[in-house]
Formats: structure tokens, C-alpha cells, sequence
């Protein structure tokens, strides 16, 4: 059965054999709170690489014990960023995480030509999953952090980033829309143009595995009344599993009036490198970031 919950994830992962976290700079109370509860849940083994004498800290005032992570005391936060990937990229983590450094510093440490977590060739996007009560399974979205305008080659990426994550929620047959302002094919809108190309190399098959269609806007691809009464007529209108942006800027639009509006749980994560990265903002609350672990080890 598909996973149609946030939480259902931590009970499918109790069957399954603890992942490795390596978190990076966690020197604050929501990630060593999140990776506590990770490792109570009986999903992670955690290894948190900071500032030893702050990690203790938080752990004494919050009643946590510490015996319970491997802690590797590297107060620079530029420097956990390099160790945390040094160790996932040898094996040692199966999950990388960030904790209190900004996004750019853990960004640069995967990106590294050298010593990060690339591919050649490879591309870096962003897959958030979003639970939202009022839509009647989990919604699979991209990208709403990584790139800021995709081309046709990224969206393509994207696409196939959010089927795989759909088909590790056990969605068979995930049921893709990509999202313009309209659903005509409008040659001076691009996102309509790339929408029907990517729709159309899903029918022949470039694109396996999700039934994909394109251009919808957002209300027909999430509500069938409005399908029907804009005479849309698709098996994806009123039933995506998976919604591709256009751009950062309508997609981290819509992340946030999920989150910030509606109060949504959400979990998210970077995709494309050696390893899923959990990429939580700072602000993020400790079931975020929960859910983002789990989401990365159900990617494994």
C-alpha cells in the first residue's frame, strides 16, 4: 500500500535496518532533538560532527544522553561540512545532514570537484513531500530550492527525481503534473512548452515508469471539479502524486504558503548526489527535520 502519511514512513522503516546519519555542524537544539528522536525511532545510527563542548551542552539542558550518538568534536563549521562528507562519501554514513551552518557552506562541501559528493555530469535538485489534510494523499514537489529557472534537461532531472522518490513511498505508478499558468500549449509561455514536451516523451516512453501530463495549472491538477468544469481531461487532473514547478520562484511560493499558511508537515531533501543530504532550514522544527531524515533514509 502507498505511504499516504508523514508518519507512516518511521513504521516502515522499523522493519528495515537502522541508516546511517552523519550530521554536520549540529550544534543546535532542533537537529540534535530531531536525530534523538530518529535514533529512539529506531531508524538512524547518528554521528554528529560539531563543536564537542556545545553538543554536550545542549544534550545536559534538554535531558538527552549523549552516549546515545558518536560525537566527532570539529568546532569550524566549514570543517564538519568537509568531514561530514568525507565520512558519507567513504561509506561511512548513509545519510548526510545539515545542521546549524548556513546553506551555502554545506552546499560548497557537496559540491566540492574534489572531495564532495558528485557525479560528473550529475544534477542537484530538491524533492520536498508535503502532507497537507486537506488533499487526499502526499503531494511529491520539485523544485522548490536548488535551481532556479530549469531548463528542459533539469526539469527532465527533476522529474525523474520526484517518480523515484514517489516510487520509494510505494506509489507504483506516481501521476505527474507539470505545472504552467494554463493548461494550452502556448509557445511564448515556455513553461507550456517544456510542460507538453516532457508530457509527450512520457508517451513514448523517455520517461518510464509515472503517468506524466502537462501543461496543468496548479487547480487542475490537484482539484477534478476544476478539471471538469475547464473541460480538462486527464488521469492526473485532481490526483497528482507529483507536481513539477516551472521555477524556484513559483515553487518555493507554494512551499512556503504550505508550510507557513496552512501549517503542513513537509519532509525534504537534496537528490542527485552519492547519497540523499537532508537540507532543512535552520528554522525548521524538530518534526521537519524528523520527517526529512526519514525521507532520506526511505531513499536509500
Amino acid at each position: 500500500m502507498p505511504i499516504t502519511k508523514l508518519e507512516q514512513m518511521l513504521d516502515d522503516l522499523r522493519s528495515k535496518p537502522r541508516k546511517k546519519l552523519v550530521a554536520a555542524a549540529a550544534n543546535d537544539e532542533h537537529t540534535i532533538e530531531a536525530v534523538k528522536d530518529a535514533v529512539d525511532a529506531g531508524i538512524a545510527e547518528a554521528i554528529l560532527i560539531g563543536d564537542e563542548s556545545k553538543i554536550l551542552g545542549i544534550c545536559k539542558g534538554n535531558g538527552i544522553d549523549p552516549g546515545i550518538f558518536r560525537i566527532i568534536n570539529e568546532p569550524v563549521e566549514t570543517g564538519a561540512a568537509s568531514r561530514a562528507v568525507a565520512m558519507v562519501k567513504a561509506g561511512e554514513g548513509d545519510v548526510l545532514m545539515k545542521g546549524i551552518l548556513s546553506t551555502d557552506k554545506y552546499m560548497r562541501a557537496i559540491l566540492s570537484k574534489d572531495q564532495g559528493l558528485m557525479e560528473q555530469g550529475a544534477i542537484l535538485s530538491h524533492v520536498t513531500v508535503v502532507e497537507n489534510p486537506r488533499y487526499h494523499k502526499l503531494l511529491i514537489v520539485g523544485d522548490v530550492a536548488v535551481i532556479p529557472a530549469p531548463d528542459l534537461k533539469e526539469k527532465t532531472a527533476i522529474l525523474n527525481y520526484l517518480v523515484n522518490t514517489a516510487k520509494s513511498l510505494r506509489i507504483e505508478t506516481p501521476k505527474v503534473a507539470i505545472l504552467a499558468a494554463s493548461e494550452q500549449v502556448l509557445p511564448k509561455m515556455p513553461a507550456c512548452v517544456d510542460a507538453a514536451l516532457l508530457a509527450k516523451m512520457g508517451d513514448r516512453g523517455q520517461i518510464k515508469g509515472a503517468v506524466i501530463d502537462g501543461p496543468l495549472a496548479l487547480d487542475v491538477a490537484i482539484d477534478r471539479e476544476s478539471a471538469d468544469i475547464k473541460g480538462v481531461r486527464s488521469p492526473v487532473s485532481g490526483d497528482a502524486d507529483c507536481l513539477l514547478f516551472p521555477n524556484i520562484e513559483s515553487g518555493n511560493v507554494f512551499y512556503k504558503t504550505m508550510t507557513k499558511l496552512f501549517g503542513c508537515e513537509v519532509g525534504a531533501m537534496v537528490v542527485g548526489a552519492k547519497a540523499p543530504c537532508v537540507l532543512s532550514s535552520r528554522g525548521d522544527s524538530v518534526k521537519t527535520k524528523l520527517y526529512s531524515i526519514a525521507l532520506a533514509a526511505m531513499s536509500v
